[in-house]
């Protein structure tokens, strides 16, 4: 969760030097301020003002999405850094995007988007420790997944056979009747 403090911090830096995030400055700046508060409604109202302003600010959509994160309101994260989707993987914040969208997948249990976006972080900085955390338990809760499926489609088509056997049998137990 520090980590996207950080990120936050990093991305308002950009958004001061940037001449073109110059419009939504302000509201990103009083945003981060009310996240580090823990305020974290009026930091999305700040957010959210900035991106009536400018809609594509990179830094507004990224923090945003950072903040309903932080409220667990996955979904909604989960939609504003689709709108970013297009430029932040080849900014220089694509492995902070992955990671981030890595763990908004996580938090809505979507363990295959989970290791796509962490794999893409992991590609982007290898050394990320978190990540490499995050991809590891996104891995395996993927594969958990995996083997709950095979065994559900395992029982199932157990109980098809049953089925089956058992109609077979009963079709013999009628033709041994008529046959009597």
């Amino acid at each position: 969760m520090n980590r996207i403090f950080y990120i936050l911090i990093l991305l308002y830096a950009v958004s001061v030097c940037d001449l073109s995030a110059q419009i939504d400055r302000r509201e990103v700046r009083k945003g981060n301020r009310e996240y580090r508060k823990e305020n974290y409604k009026e930091a999305d109202i700040e957010y959210r003002k900035a991106l009536v302003k400018d809609s594509l600010s990179m830094a507004a959509n990224y923090n945003l999405a950072g903040n309903l994160f932080r409220q667990e309101e996955f979904e909604q994260a989960s939609k504003v850094l689709d709108r970013i989707k297009e430029v932040a993987p080849s900014s220089e914040y694509a492995a902070d995007y992955y990671y981030n969208a890595g763990d908004v997948a996580i938090g809505m249990k979507n363990w295959q988007a989970a290791v796509d976006a962490l794999k893409q972080s992991l590609l982007r900085n290898p050394g990320d420790l978190e990540a490499k955390e995050n991809y590891i338990y996104a891995k395996k809760m993927l594969e958990n997944q995996q083997q709950q499926q095979q065994n559900q489609n395992n029982d199932q088509n157990q109980d098809n056979q049953d089925n089956q056997d058992q109609n077979q049998d009963q079709n013999q137990d009628q033709n041994q009747d008529q046959d009597n």
